[in-house]
Order: C-alpha cells, then sequence, then structure tokens
C-alpha cells in the first residue's frame, strides 16, 4: 500500500518558498579585466524560467525547470533532480548591475557583469594599518 505524505508550507508570508523547494546550481566565476562572468549550469531551464535580481551588492538567480507531467506517471523519488535552482551571491559594490548581460544555452546560464569605472580605473584601494 502507497500513502501520500502532503508537505505543508508553515510559513507566516503567503508566497515565499521554503530553502527546501530549490537547490544549489554548480557555478563558475571568472574575473575578466573589465567584467566578471558567471556560468551556472542549469540543466532543464529556458530562458523564460530565469529571474535575476540584484539588491545592493547582492546578486539573485532563480532559474525555473519547465514541470511536465506525464501520463504514465509513477513515483520515483525524483523530487531532489525536479528541484528549481536558486543561488545567492554578495559580489560587492563594484559592479554595473543596471548593464548586466544574460543568455542560456542548453542548460548553461552565462552571465556577463560589467565592472563599474570606478572598479575598472584601479584606483589603489585605503590601506588601514590594523596591528
Amino acid at each position: 500500500m502507497h500513502t501520500i505524505i502532503h508537505r505543508h508550507n508553515q510559513s507566516r508570508f503567503p508566497g515565499t518558498e521554503s530553502k527546501q523547494d530549490f537547490r544549489s546550481p554548480h557555478y563558475d566565476c571568472m574575473d575578466l579585466p573589465a567584467a566578471l562572468k558567471l556560468t551556472l549550469y542549469v540543466p532543464g531551464v529556458d530562458a523564460s524560467g530565469v529571474d535575476i535580481t540584484t539588491s545592493g551588492p547582492d546578486l539573485f538567480v532563480t532559474a525555473r525547470k519547465a514541470h511536465h507531467v506525464r501520463t504514465n506517471w509513477q513515483a520515483l523519488h525524483l523530487e531532489g533532480v525536479q528541484r528549481d535552482y536558486q543561488l545567492k551571491l554578495r559580489l560587492g559594490l563594484g559592479f554595473a548591475f543596471e548593464a548586466l548581460q544574460a543568455s542560456v544555452t542548453r542548460g548553461v546560464l552565462t552571465i556577463v557583469l560589467p565592472k563599474s569605472r570606478l572598479a575598472s580605473a584601479g584606483l589603489p584601494a585605503r590601506q588601514r594599518q590594523v596591528a
């Protein structure tokens, strides 16, 4: 006999999803002279399922898969594989977030984030003596 267990979201805020509903994608980061290039591996995601937002120095990427229900559906414990992706990165304020460019090709999301003029000018960082 099979038992169906329903999990209820006990969040105080309606519409918020728990951390367990997402999984963190594998990603690579390349520091270029004028930009930062992020490559996220999100198989099963197309361009319409990607949401990129910024808040101050933080970058939030949510990539949702297209969930298809098959006519011959059976539970095979695929819940972990079918979860959507979410990545949160604190990048700092040295980037021009408004000029961000992104593209998705065959499950690979590429984000190019240009550095701001002050960060790419190579101004010496203010040093502070600690000891």
